[in-house]
């Protein structure tokens, strides 16, 4: 099965690319998941190949196009459950305090910040494209950059106004 894996694997790549183009769907996503269903298959090998993978592709594109549809956008409510108005000038404090957080971290933590908390409300796809990265990394990124920002929140905490917002939100 390695064999089999190793010798379609361009052209899982090519039918990834050449159906993902112009989808929401990450060609590299696709790749990943119709190797991963070819390992799946290790005891019962397709019987033609480069049809199954045509096939898979196309099914893969087509649960990404599903996926887009269902997807809605998040809304925020926080003002409205934390009785505040976003004009409050503590929250209005809090969020300079991590814009100004996002700007102090490294390049490409401040590219996946930025990305993440775009009014544009991006979803994982539209990010990896605009990271040129891989989608499946944006997880493993996310948390790492979410340290960072902790760290660096927690050095600004003993801020009187963020500490009053603390014990005001509890």
């Amino acid at each position: 099965m390695d064999t089999l894996l190793i010798t379609l694997r361009p052209v899982i790549a090519a039918e990834a690319a050449a159906e993902a183009y112009g989808t929401p769907a990450d060609p590299e996503d696709v790749e990943q998941a119709l190797c991963l269903r070819l390992l799946e298959r290790a005891g019962d090998p397709p019987a033609d190949p480069a049809a199954w993978v045509r096939a898979g592709a196309r099914a893969e594109v087509r649960a990404a196009r599903r996926r887009r549809r269902a997807e809605v956008p998040y809304r925020d409510d926080t003002h409205a459950a934390a009785g505040r108005t976003p004009d409050d000038p503590v929250r209005g404090l809090l969020a300079a305090e991590a814009h100004r957080a996002v700007r102090a971290l490294p390049p490409p933590y401040r590219a996946l910040a930025e990305a993440l908390l775009s009014p544009e409300d991006l979803t994982y796809p539209e990010i990896a494209r605009r990271l040129r990265v891989p989608q499946g990394s944006l997880g493993p990124r996310r948390s790492r950059c979410a340290a960072r920002l902790r760290r660096l929140l927690a050095g600004w905490a003993d801020d009187t106004a963020v500490a009053a917002w603390a014990h005001d939100a509890r």
